[in-house]
């Protein structure tokens, strides 16, 4: 069970059947009456953000949450194939379930994949990853680099990060997942 009081950014609680992650709450005490709690929410299975106010003290069950380790194998006919690295039972995903994360992930890359009452509902990829640049513009492509600019280039798995101009095609670069944001060049 998880109490207002106990209430913090990326605490997990269950909400109306589902799964949910706060993003912000406030407690608010208002002149005579009791004191409430103001909540942001991120249902996980849907990302749908839900905003409800709660009595101060109010009650939720904790979800039952299970992280499992997956390797990522191959993508056939728009689904994408995991393979749970202890069972080695292979899950497949649609895009719609992956979200984002398929533009980080490439095959046989070690993912964690967040299960609710049995049937995944998210999938988080590693928070620094490897990746090559598939597409950009020359290396002596000029511009403002005053600001500290870069230029577009496209990975090999389809994302889309800026990158600074001395970066070429076939270079390996460490890319945050969390903001699609490059980090260095690897050697």
């Amino acid at each position: 069970m998880i109490s207002t009081s106990d209430f913090r950014k990326g605490a997990k609680l269950e909400y109306k059947g589902e799964p949910c992650e706060i993003v912000d709450f406030q407690h608010v005490k208002m002149g005579r009456g009791g004191a409430v709690v103001r909540t942001k929410m991120k249902s996980m299975k849907t990302g749908s953000v839900l905003e409800d106010t709660f009595r101060s003290g109010e009650k939720f069950e904790s979800p039952a949450l299970e992280e499992k380790t997956m390797q990522y194998l191959y993508v056939q006919d728009g689904l994408h194939y995991f393979m749970d690295t202890e069972t080695y039972e292979q899950i497949p995903l649609d895009d719609a379930q992956l979200g984002d994360v398929k533009k980080f992930i490439k095959e046989n890359m070690t993912v964690s994949m967040l299960y609710y009452k049995g049937a995944p509902i998210s999938v988080d990829a590693p928070m620094f990853v490897v990746l090559t640049v598939a597409e950009t513009d020359p290396a002596g492509f000029r511009g403002d680099t005053a600001s500290g600019g870069g230029k577009p280039a496209k990975l090999e798995t389809g994302a889309m990060v800026r990158v600074p101009f001395h970066i070429e095609i076939g270079d390996a670069i460490k890319i945050d997942t969390r903001n699609s944001e490059y980090i260095e060049k690897v050697k």
